[in-house]
């Protein structure tokens, strides 16, 4: 693969930018949507897989069944195509680490945040299983851990792919680690199979070992079958009992002990949140009573020293364990020879009888049973209604249909999957070939929690995650008797059926009532005498200024609030003292010039002196029209 992708745009839209990561059947890449204009995350399946036309159709068929997911906890699939010969999915780009980074850096996880953690993982596995859809791939690296600290599964598409490469291989090494007993012997997986690997998962965090460890795939599988591992609290004795047994209960290899659906498992984790303290009790699990093995072996993450043994003590009451005798020590060495021995052996005969199948179905199958010419291809049922199917003869001369129902929340009747899947060959034939369909029986009844005593923010989330789209009325009053965000009345009552559209209405404390008081009347005070009479209210002033010409420099002009309005007793009252008049919009006076006596053309002989005693000309000279030539020149003062 490397990066020939990169710089190439997918049916002229998705602009390949670069590569964020790859697993063992596709390559990651960043991509920008020119249509949509956004980032997104493009999973181009490799070319040795693509090359395979039945993985072809299982990958758009599984793809385009998950797209049909929507879950705040699960990465959503936006689209799923093929382009010039690459197959590939369209997702949701996370920005963020996997959860197995996040574990890697921090090591062992503070209880909490693994509880938290946990539970988002349960919600989004309860989604899925709802709609028919198993994971089969839990693992911290399918788990994605965004910036605020939520979570979101990812790869459900991809990991019923795996399920056709079943050679426990190297390859397989990070994901054989969380596989489930029967998923280890090659059973089918169905919902408890990923509570299975939740359980593991928790292990993980709370321990930040692995429940199983081994130098190849097949010998960490038999293990998951055949034995137990340590109580994490013998790893980590900070671990809560509660939460120990959840975990182990989760973990059971016997799947009538285990948790049944996620739905269980959440409400365990529930009850541990709203009281950590809480104990179980669950006495039948860890056990292996219907997993084929007569034995049960007790096995630590890595082989225990002698020294080791003695050092260990039980979890909880303090009490020392028995010393361990040399007698014992040696007869114990021997065991671990002859069942390393054992162990070694099954990895062998499993190894080979997975060659023959292998052999048997991609190669000496088709060699020795020619797919005849006659052979129909199984249609898509899923997203069909029952009765429709059912009436069409196109379909009922071939197939005979068996009915399994299912709770889910798409309508009674909607076909959530099928056995066998789309696009299988069969050979028709007089009986018909039976198509199994699960159907949805309708949506599973959610009913009103109890929200007395919880913070509002919580409620409102918790209501918005039952994907009911409830329509939440949030009303904050006065309380002295209730804490300050939590809520004291709900409507409906705990226990009522809620249904899509529903109005619910939560009362929460807005903390205790504050008096309330008519502002002051400031207008023409000074500073002082402002602040003065707003503390004497209960209030707090706060000055400001600004150029004002209505009243005496120094004195208020302006409050933000008007006199005799009614506000809580601490409210910030802005009053603004004058600076006297804006100097930009005050001129001075224009200076006018002085006037000037016009100055008559001299005379051919000098005027006349002017006495002392009189006074300047105010004006124009006059002229008595006797003179000639400027004679007689009287000034007019």
């Amino acid at each position: 693969m490397d990066d020939m992708y990169i710089g190439r745009t997918l049916d002229e839209r998705y602009e390949i930018l670069e590569r964020i990561g790859s697993g063992g059947m596709a390559v990651v890449y960043k991509a920008l949507d020119h249509r949509l204009n956004r980032f997104v995350a493009i999973k181009i399946l490799k070319a040795d897989m693509a090359q395979d036309p039945d993985l072809r159709r299982r990958f758009h068929a599984e793809s385009q069944a998950v797209a049909m997911l929507s879950h705040p906890n699960i990465v959503s699939v936006y689209d799923v195509n093929r382009s010039e010969g690459v197959d590939y999915i369209v997702m949701e780009l996370i920005e963020g680490i996997t959860l197995k980074q996040y574990i890697n850096r921090k090591g062992i996880l503070n209880w909490k945040e693994a509880l938290h953690f946990t539970t988002q993982i349960a919600k989004a596995l309860e989604h899925a299983h709802s709609r028919g859809i198993i994971h089969r791939d839990i693992k911290p690296h399918n788990i994605m851990i965004l910036k605020d600290g939520n979570v979101k599964v990812a790869d459900f598409g991809i990991a019923r792919l795996l399920t056709t490469q079943n050679t426990l291989t190297q390859q397989t090494l990070g994901s054989v680690h969380y596989i489930s007993p029967e998923q280890a012997k090659g059973g089918a997986a169905d919902a408890r199979s990923d509570i299975y690997s939740v359980g593991v998962v928790m292990y993980e965090m709370l321990t930040s070992r692995l429940p199983f460890e081994g130098d190849s795939a097949v010998s960490i599988a038999i293990q998951h079958i055949s034995s137990i591992p340590l109580q994490p609290r013998e790893i980590n004795p900070n671990i809560p009992v509660g939460l120990e047994e959840i975990t182990m209960k989760a973990m059971s290899p016997n799947l009538n002990s285990r948790y049944q659906s996620a739905t269980e498992m959440l409400a365990d984790l529930e009850d541990f949140r709203k009281n950590p303290s809480v104990r179980f009790n669950y006495s039948n699990i860890p056990s292996l009573a219907d997993n084929d093995i007569d034995a049960t072996r007790r096995v630590s993450v890595k082989p225990v020293s002698e020294p080791e043994r003695v050092r260990r003590r039980v979890s909880g009451n303090g009490a020392t364990r028995s010393r361990v005798t040399s007698e014992e020590y040696r007869e114990n060495r021997k065991r671990s020879g002859r069942t390393t021995m054992l162990v070694g052996i099954l990895c062998i005969a499993a190894l080979l009888a997975l060659i023959v199948w292998f052999m048997w179905n991609y190669a000496i199958k088709d060699w020795l049973m020619p797919t005849t010419p006659d052979t129909i291809t199984v249609p898509t049922f899923v997203g069909q209604m029952f009765d429709t199917v059912t009436s069409n003869e196109d379909y009922t001369k071939y197939y005979r249909f068996e009915k399994v129902e299912e709770t889910s929340d798409e309508p009674v009747g909607f076909i959530l999957k099928q056995d066998p899947v789309a696009g299988r060959s069969v050979t028709p034939s007089e009986n018909k070939k039976l198509i199994t369909l699960t159907v949805s029986s309708g949506r599973q009844a959610q009913y009103m929690p109890d929200f007395f005593n919880q913070d509002y923010r919580m409620a409102d989330s918790q209501l918005r995650g039952l994907n009911l789209n409830l329509d939440i009325h949030l009303e904050a009053v006065a309380s002295e008797e209730y804490t300050k965000g939590y809520i004291f009345e709900q409507v409906p009552a705990k226990g009522t059926e809620l249904t899509a559209g529903m109005s619910v209405y939560l009362t929460y404390s807005s903390g205790p009532e504050v008096p309330k008081v008519e502002v002051p009347d400031l207008y023409n005070l000074t500073e002082a005498t402002a602040m003065s009479r707003l503390e004497t209210f209960g209030l707090v002033g706060k000055r400001m200024e600004d150029y004002d010409d209505t009243v005496q420099k120094g004195r208020v002009f302006f409050q933000n609030f008007e006199a005799g309005t009614e506000v809580e007793q601490g409210t910030e009252i802005e009053f603004y003292i004058s600076l006297g008049p804006d100097p930009a919009t005050t001129q001075p006076p224009e200076t006018q010039p002085p006037e000037t006596t016009p100055v008559t053309p001299p005379a051919t002989e000098a005027p006349p002196e002017t006495g002392p005693e009189e006074s300047e000309p105010s004006g124009p000279p006059e002229t008595d029209p006797g003179d000639e030539e400027g004679e007689g020149i009287q000034p007019s003062g």
